[in-house]
């Protein structure tokens, strides 16, 4: 099967525990409604809603879990099974939260400001970084740095820095989620489009951060009612015994949203039909996952407001991990090593997101250069 492009070896003015993620929350709505009551100061300092840090929590967990199951799927039916399940919906529903969370991208000089910032910025960073790291895990000294190919996990931040500048058009149009299909569709039949910026990615993930745009906190609501929570059991079992159906028969391909049809040797329509088909998967396997999200603030609420400094940090850990040979025992391809090296990357991931790796690491992922803006 076909694998991800990857090198080969997948605010000071607030307290770090609450917050913002680089580049994902740049809006009002529930996260950053104030108390029902309170004084001033309760006013002045809005709540983040726990339920949304704790999906985003557990989006970025399935994540580096699925970055770390990679190099066992060649042994495993189950672990491809796994594999093809998580990756049906995890960047998805990362995205679609991405996409609640820009609603209130307008263009101001301030938004703009914080686009810069919180995202433009850090891709910059990471891009170098990953670059002149992989010269050495991967023993190509003269891979070149380039900001217009990102390199493995950088895509999401080129990505996300074109579907926020294009946020007031989808506020516009009548149709956005159709319009957006329908550009995603047509970018599975394009495979002139090329890799600058990873264009083929941008555009297949489209649809799902434009459907985060018109979402509204009551339909968070719906999916977390008892009845839809019921129901994502059933679901999910019978998506896993699908994906281990299509295991040797679907190429894992089509889930990176990376290439058009023609470049995963199929016929040109096939690309429309794969879009339409996993954006509804998608959308079903999102909701379950929403569903079981707890919507209370738990011992992992916090860590969901630094998700991106787990996803742009665990890279390194993957990266290393096959340089040094972590994955070279035998007893890592039976159940209870597939299980371990579950477990450590949902650790590891979790670490990355705790404040003592946010105060190290805040000047990357979060710079505030306000010299090189006007006040």
């Amino acid at each position: 099967m076909s694998s991800p492009r990857v090198p080969a070896a997948a605010s000071p003015a607030r307290p770090l525990a609450a917050s913002r993620p680089a580049g994902a929350d740049d809006t009002t709505g529930p996260e950053r409604e104030a108390p029902a009551g309170g004084d001033d100061v309760s006013r002045r300092a809005p709540r983040r809603d726990a339920f949304f840090d704790n999906a985003k929590y557990l989006a970025i967990v399935l994540v580096a879990v699925g970055h770390a199951w990679e190099p066992l799927r060649d042994g495993s039916r189950a672990v491809s099974a796994l594999y093809l399940l998580v990756y049906a919906f995890h960047m998805p529903a990362f995205i679609v939260l991405a996409g609640y969370h820009s609603r209130g991208f307008d263009g101001s000089p301030e938004r703009v400001k914080r686009l810069v910032t919180g995202v433009a910025l850090p891709y910059v960073v990471f891009e170098t970084a990953y670059t002149f790291f992989t010269r050495w895990t991967d023993g190509v000294p003269d891979r070149p740095v380039t900001l217009l190919e990102p390199l493995y996990l950088t895509w999401f931040l080129a990505a996300l820095f074109i579907w926020r500048l294009t946020t007031p058009l989808w506020k516009l149009v009548r149709w956005p989620v159709p319009l957006a299909l329908v550009v995603a569709m047509l970018a599975t039949v394009s495979p002139s489009l090329g890799e600058d910026l990873d264009i083929q990615r941008t555009l297949q993930f489209l649809p799902y951060f434009v459907l985060g745009l018109c979402l509204r906190s009551e339909h968070f609501r719906m999916v977390r009612r008892r009845r839809v929570r019921v129901l994502a059991v059933p679901v999910f079992a019978g998506a896993l015994a699908l994906a281990y159906w299509a295991v040797p028969r679907v190429t894992a391909g089509w889930l990176y949203h990376r290439d058009s049809a023609q470049e995963l040797s199929a016929p040109a329509w096939y690309g429309p039909l794969m879009t339409l088909l996993l954006f509804g998967c998608a959308l079903v396997l999102v909701a379950c996952f929403l569903a079981w999200v707890p919507g209370r603030r738990t011992w992992f609420t916090a860590l969901g407001a630094a998700t991106m400094y787990g996803y742009l940090l665990h890279g390194f850990v993957a990266q290393v991990s096959k340089y040094w040979g972590w994955y070279d025992p035998e007893w890592l391809y039976r159940p209870l090593g597939e299980i371990t090296v579950t477990v450590v990357a949902a650790v590891i991931v979790t670490v990355l997101c705790t404040a003592p790796v946010r105060r190290v690491f805040h000047w990357a992922v979060e710079p505030k250069p306000h010299w090189a803006f006007r006040r």
